[in-house]
């Protein structure tokens, strides 16, 4: 363990101040819909969104912005932030990618981390942030990886734990199946073509659309 270690932990502390923990990602709309109602169901959904959506779409496009950042290619790293933004399917998933994103930029001079010059901070999602920071703190990219999709898992679990509800222990269970899906998912994203790029979830996305107009609900929209 090194000091690296200890800074990705920072990076995906559910403290970080940059609201994660109020968005569901259509998992509230799931839940109200009956798609999800106990414990193998918030696995299922969780488990699917990971290797369906997060393998294909947040990795491929993490590890080509850490590179663009360690090449200081900014035309490549803007192109892979826009990409991202192009890939959400409703108002809502739009709206909490650049609002986290830009409250992790807001974070990144509390941890000494300078802000580049070359960044469009005025439309700039949260996995090209985490990206940026990870490569200037020297984190190792595949481990960094690794930390972004725990990250997105554990915030799923926390709010199916209070939707469901779940249990604690319940939720634990659910994390400890997804480790192996999260390491397989760092390696379909590294071996991700330029062309492959993209996924095909169209209940995840009407989910989130039905959320937006959803009587009642816990989370952000």
């Amino acid at each position: 363990m090194d000091n690296h270690d200890i800074k990705l932990w920072q990076l995906i502390n559910p403290t970080l101040p940059i609201g994660a923990f109020a968005y569901s990602q259509s998992l509230e709309y799931a839940i109200d819909a009956g798609w999800i109602n106990d414990e193998a169901s918030a696995e299922k959904w969780t488990s699917g969104l990971l290797q369906e959506m997060l393998s294909v779409t947040e990795v491929p496009v993490f590890l080509r912005c850490y590179k663009a950042v360690k090449e200081n290619n900014w035309q490549c790293f803007n192109y892979c932030n826009q990409l991202i933004l192009a890939m959400r399917e409703s108002s809502e998933l739009y709206e909490e990618d650049v609002h986290i994103g830009a409250a992790m930029l807001r974070v990144l001079p509390c941890l000494d981390i300078q802000v580049n010059e070359n960044i469009n901070t005025k439309s700039v999602s949260y996995v090209a942030v985490f990206s940026y920071a990870c490569a200037v703190w020297d984190i190792e990219m595949k481990q960094a990886a690794q930390g972004f999709l725990w990250a997105w898992c554990e915030n799923q679990v926390a709010a199916a734990i209070k939707l469901v509800p779940l249990g604690q222990s319940s939720g634990q269970r659910i994390l400890s199946s997804l480790r192996e899906s999260i390491v397989a998912g760092v390696e379909q994203g590294m071996s991700c073509s330029d062309e492959d790029i993209g996924m095909l979830a169209p209940g995840f996305a009407m989910a989130s659309a039905q959320h937006e107009l959803q009587y009642s609900r816990l989370f952000r929209s």
